[in-house]
């Protein structure tokens, strides 16, 4: 029965069943970092999964993006804070280092996945892992913001659909005109 005290299209994500202590934890300093290197890394092992010999080529890429990428973005971030006067220099410093070391850890997990699998288990781990994570962090941000779980969910599941298949695509017209 509808009750004329109650929006119905507002659900109140503050009550207690939706709320608890590890959804208050700031996933601001980890957030950047766990999307970018989740989206990023899954848009490359299945972009390269078609290559002629796809473990060395996920694994050197990932490599890479662990490091070379993972610095020049967390060294943007930096900067970009700095030029907002966002945060003091401490702060910042810990966020940009938290920003590192979370890509790090993350695209490592996969590299290792890659490394030790056999690649189509590794890829499913990988894509599984990912969606964990990113569905685990859209339901924290959503209910930091008091909004809908299963919107931020769908929502940023979706656009990491969208990366992911069209590197797939890319990958494999890359493949075959390259024949790699």
């Amino acid at each position: 029965m509808h009750r004329p005290d109650r929006n119905p299209d507002k659900l109140n994500y503050t009550h207690p069943r939706y709320t608890n202590t590890v959804a208050h934890i700031d996933i601001s300093k980890v957030s950047f970092g766990t999307t970018a290197a989740i989206t990023t890394s899954l848009a490359l092992i299945i972009g390269l999964s078609s290559t002629h010999d796809p473990k060395r080529y996920i694994v050197g890429t990932l490599m890479v993006l662990a490091i070379a990428d993972n610095l020049t973005d967390s060294l943007g971030i930096h900067i970009y804070r700095e030029s907002q006067k966002q945060d003091d220099e401490s702060k910042s410093m810990t966020n940009t280092l938290t920003n590192f070391l979370t890509r790090l850890a993350i695209t490592a997990t996969f590299a290792a996945f890659v490394l030790l699998l056999p690649i189509n288990y590794a890829i499913g781990a990988c894509v599984v892992l990912g969606v964990i994570i990113l569905t685990a962090l859209s339901y924290y941000i959503a209910i930091n913001l008091n909004e809908s779980p299963l919107f931020s969910i769908a929502h940023h599941l979706g656009i990491t659909t969208i990366v992911i298949s069209v590197s797939y695509f890319l990958g494999q017209v890359i493949s075959s005109l390259l024949n790699i």
